[in-house]
């Protein structure tokens, strides 16, 4: 599943590709795509003739700002919402693509969409479990999409931070590992990247998250945000299905300390990568590196 260097990696894509993009078609191949009130009609007939505005990323969803006039003709950034919202979230195997030219759709395109000018955003996803949502302007995206009122906090905000994490974890006697995946404590963290700044930090993955001291909370905050921002300069990272818009492979695999490196050296100490099932998640560590 993409998590948060990947899709934010397709945030950054999408807001470069879509830049003045005003919805001229919509054609949904699949029904369970579209996930708002109202199934694939209300979403098309709500999304053609708006102009796509500005994308955010929230964990591992992606929000647009949908307007009824080019977010070009505004003095400055648009500061009214009148066309509601996009909502997407990737899932398991969701990705976009960018056409330029007319080219016909593999067998697991879900959701395509052009412009004026024929140049087509296509939404391809092999185990079709992503999703999108239309939410209207009268309302806001956290009370159509609900999965946005569960998560925490952002890893890169003020308010993610060794204190908050002392409190979240108190009395908690589930691995750490475990913890970091639960995005109602941190939004955005999956299986990759919880194993990577698990490595860095030097914590074992089945350490106890209430036993963890204030000096380790503080490494586990530094090296996640660390290994989150070289992960995202890297392009994200592709095992099997990742794409950006443009159809190329995120590199930070390449540079991985732990995660599917089962039974190679480790990058700092030589002892062989040990990979164990915890919670039905592969766990990648070094039983010398991390304690």
């Amino acid at each position: 599943m993409p998590e948060l260097p990947e899709v934010e990696t397709v945030r950054r894509g999408l807001e470069n590709r879509l830049d003045n993009f005003q919805i001229d078609r919509i054609e949904v191949r699949r029904e369970r795509a579209i996930a708002s009130p109202g199934g694939s009609l209300y979403f098309i007939e709500n999304l053609q003739g708006l102009y796509v505005g500005q994308w955010e990323r929230r964990g591992k969803y992606l929000i647009a700002s949908l307007h009824t006039r080019s977010p070009s003709t505004y003095l400055s950034s648009p500061k009214e919402v009148d066309g509601g919202w996009w909502g997407v979230h990737l899932r398991m195997t969701g990705h976009f693509q960018w056409h330029k030219n007319l080219s016909s759709p593999c067998s697991h395109t879900r959701v395509r969409i052009w412009n004026r000018q024929q140049e087509e955003l296509r939404f391809v996803d092999t185990r079709s479990f992503g999703q999108m949502w239309w939410v209207p302007p009268n309302s806001w995206p956290s009370n159509i999409i609900k999965g946005l009122n569960n998560l925490g906090p952002e890893p890169f905000s003020n308010s993610f931070n060794s204190i908050y994490l002392k409190e979240k974890f108190k009395g908690s006697k589930r691995p750490i590992k475990n913890a970091l995946l639960d995005q109602s404590v941190v939004a955005g963290v999956g299986n990759i990247y919880a194993d990577e700044s698990l490595f860095k930090a030097g914590i074992s993955p089945f350490t106890p998250a209430g036993i963890l001291s204030d000096n380790q909370l503080e490494k586990i905050c530094i090296n996640l945000i660390d290994v989150l921002k070289m992960s995202i300069g890297k392009g994200g990272t592709t095992f099997s299905d990742f794409r950006n818009l443009e159809g190329v492979n995120g590199d930070y695999g390449n540079a991985a300390w732990v995660y599917r490196r089962h039974n190679l050296e480790c990058r700092k100490c030589k002892n062989k990568i040990t990979r164990k099932k915890l919670a039905g998640r592969s766990t990648h560590w070094c039983s010398i590196c991390q304690k």
